[in-house]
């Protein structure tokens, strides 16, 4: 019998992550709500700073990040040496693992959780163990039920994905006194910047050694297509993951276009403030057709339907009227679609779309 390569134990039973979808068969004009992606693109700024970078494709990037990592610190007013920079938050979480993880060690995710969470776990070898939420909110009583002496990490997105809920500064803060000194914090902040005068984290990582938070320029600098993210924790925690990152991670149009995206306050105060009013409409719109929601902090809403039969069917009239939304049962949300807000005319063809449902199924 040929042999042939074998992976580590476990790899085989990673779930591959899924996505949201972008094409609808026979139609050209698809709505793409399923990925939290920015409607009004990315800033001016980033655009020229595309051209620029396009010039000096020939050369290698800087290996350490230091121009993007200056203008993070900058803008947010931080450390530059407690900044890292990756391919997207979603690099910085699988350093984290690589770096604390591994096998014989535990990682704790929340119910809802962002699923990269578990796969980056099972990745380093680690064991994921997932932890109940409340009413579709992350609940620090049941992660503190789940820390054994095996836990390493611990995930929490804040505003979480898929549900939009957030917890407040006061129970992040009791979890991170609470949870033993060798057991890192993460806070996943990728929709930070949906919430006026939110740091992220960013004050408790400075003021503790086991707290770390990520955030990504995906969302709102509409750079999803770039992928870039950045992470800010203690020096003795960036200077581990630095050592598992590859030096040349991001390629000098990513850093160049970051670099942009970071110092234009102005584009992050029109989108979240845009944001905020469609959001807010979206969600007393379809309220009122019998479509609630849980209030949310991000660039979506999670639509809760009565059963998985009537979100399935809602699903249906969507792509019937070219609107792509995401479905979640894979989040244990089978009753729920999450929906990106996007333009404001956007947000009235979902809801016209909704309230069609409504009358079809009367």
């Amino acid at each position: 019998m040929i042999k042939t390569p074998v992976p580590r134990v476990g790899i085989d039973r990673i779930a591959l992550y899924q996505g949201g979808e972008s094409r609808i068969d026979g139609r050209s004009d698809a709505l793409k709500l399923s990925s939290n992606e920015n409607p009004f693109g990315v800033p001016e700024s980033a655009r020229a700073a595309w051209s620029d970078a396009a010039r000096e494709l020939h050369r290698y990037p800087s290996a350490d990040h230091s121009d993007l990592r200056d203008a993070i610190a900058e803008v947010h007013d931080l450390n530059p040496d407690q900044v890292i920079c990756g391919a997207g938050s979603d690099e910085v979480i699988s350093f984290l693992c690589q770096a604390y993880g591994g096998e014989g060690t535990e990682v704790i995710h929340t119910e809802h959780g962002f699923s990269m969470y578990r796969i980056s776990a099972m990745a380093s070898g680690a064991a994921p163990v997932e932890v109940p939420e409340v009413e579709r909110q992350v609940a620090v009583d049941c992660i503190l039920d789940g820390v054994t002496d095996r836990t390493r990490l611990v995930f929490v997105a804040n505003p979480a994905n898929p549900t939009g809920t957030m917890i407040d500064a006061s129970e992040v803060n009791r979890l991170a006194r609470a949870l033993p000194s060798d057991v890192l914090l993460v806070l996943d902040g990728a929709y930070a910047e949906y919430v006026e005068g939110f740091d992220g984290g960013a004050a408790l990582v400075e003021a503790r050694d086991n707290v770390v938070m990520t955030r990504t320029f995906s969302k709102i600098y509409g750079l999803g297509g770039l992928r870039v993210g950045w992470g800010y924790g203690p020096v003795h925690v960036i200077d581990n993951l630095n050592r598992v990152r590859g030096p040349f991670n991001l390629s000098k149009v990513q850093l160049s276009v970051a670099e942009a995206a970071a110092r234009d306050r102005n584009w992050v105060r029109r989108c979240s403030k845009e944001n905020a009013a469609c959001r807010e409409w979206l969600s007393r719109s379809l309220a009122a057709v019998d479509v609630p929601s849980d209030r949310s902090s991000a660039n979506f809403i999670l639509a809760r339907f009565r059963d998985e039969e009537e979100a399935n069917a809602c699903d249906a009239v969507f792509r019937e009227d070219g609107i792509l939304v995401r479905k979640v049962r894979g989040y244990k949300l089978p009753d729920c679609l999450r929906i990106t807000v996007g333009s404001e005319s956007d947000c009235r063809r979902v809801v016209d779309s909704v309230r069609r449902f409504r009358e079809v199924k009367k």
